[in-house]
């Protein structure tokens, strides 16, 4: 049997769902979820292996219109997605009417590669709302397959990710085949302490901040790690610290946890808080923290 492997890129606004949906496929928590938009920064591959296949699924940021330097970098990671992908994922959720950026749509629907359009959260739907939805995607988007599906339940995810290999072109494995992501280590230590900043602060300070592992060292009962969160102002840092140190006890507390289930064993965890001016707006800062590659 021949062996088939590509890039299956995941798209959509924000929140809609398509963290969930990727860890499903890997069966992993790669990609962080939380209620807020724009939880997703950078472009995060998550590999599937099977005897004959390997597919490369691209969680990428939900399409939005960038207010800063930050957010422009989000959205070269989603044009990055369009260029190398053989099979791209749409999704949307119920009451959505159209994507963010009319340029990114017109890609869509001018594909030449197979597209599935993924209606999710139909288990917050009714059969009636779902066939009307159906038929206003699939006159919007008439070269997409659609599947309607809740990536949070699980419903009609097999036969969805049954679907996307057997649409892979025949070629080799891209990875060697025990790999699970392109990522490093240090990457998914920030990403789990951001997501614990995003569901724990409010207005602007999930989006002022950015994590930095300056130590990782691992003996074979407990990985050490020290992380320093970045914000743009002092009034932030005092925040992030929080009354007698207590709301940035609470981060560390709970993404300790999260690491431990992570890398399956004991983690240590120092968590330090400094002042990052205008970091969102630096090039030079932005490409230290691994998102303008210019």
């Amino acid at each position: 049997m021949a062996h088939k492997a590509g890039f299956v890129n995941i798209i959509g606004n924000p929140n809609v769902g398509k963290s969930t949906l990727m860890n499903a496929f890997v069966g992993e928590k790669l990609s962080i979820i939380t209620s807020k938009a724009q939880t997703t920064r950078h472009r995060i591959l998550g590999i599937v292996n099977g005897e004959d296949f390997q597919v490369i699924l691209s969680d990428t940021p939900g399409i939005i219109k960038p207010a800063y330097d930050l957010q422009q970098s989000m959205m070269d990671f989603v044009k990055s997605a369009f260029e190398d992908a053989d099979i791209l994922v749409y999704m949307v959720e119920i009451g959505e009417q159209e994507l963010k950026d009319e340029a990114f749509f017109n890609k869509i629907t001018n594909a030449t590669i197979p597209v599935l359009l993924l209606l999710n959260k139909i288990d917050i739907s009714n059969q009636g709302v779902l066939e009307e939805q159906v038929a206003h995607w699939t006159a919007k988007v008439p070269n997409a397959e659609i599947y309607p599906i809740s990536a949070l339940q699980g419903f009609n995810v097999a036969e969805v990710f049954s679907r996307v290999v057997e649409l892979l072109p025949e070629s080799p494995a891209f990875y060697p085949k025990d790999t699970l992501t392109d990522k490093p280590e240090r990457f998914f230590v920030n990403e789990i302490i951001r997501e614990k900043i995003l569901m724990h602060y409010k207005k602007e300070i999930p989006y002022s901040v950015e994590i930095d592992t300056e130590e990782f060292f691992e003996d074979e009962e407990i990985i050490r790690m020290r992380s320093i969160i970045m914000v743009e102002r002092e009034t932030q840092k005092g925040i992030i610290i929080g009354h007698k140190g207590a709301a940035l006890k609470r981060v560390g507390v709970e993404a300790r946890k999260d690491l431990e289930k992570f890398f399956g064993k004991q983690v240590h965890l120092e968590l330090y808080v400094k002042v990052n001016k205008n970091w969102r707006n630096s090039a030079q800062q932005l490409k230290r923290f691994g998102y303008n590659k210019k």
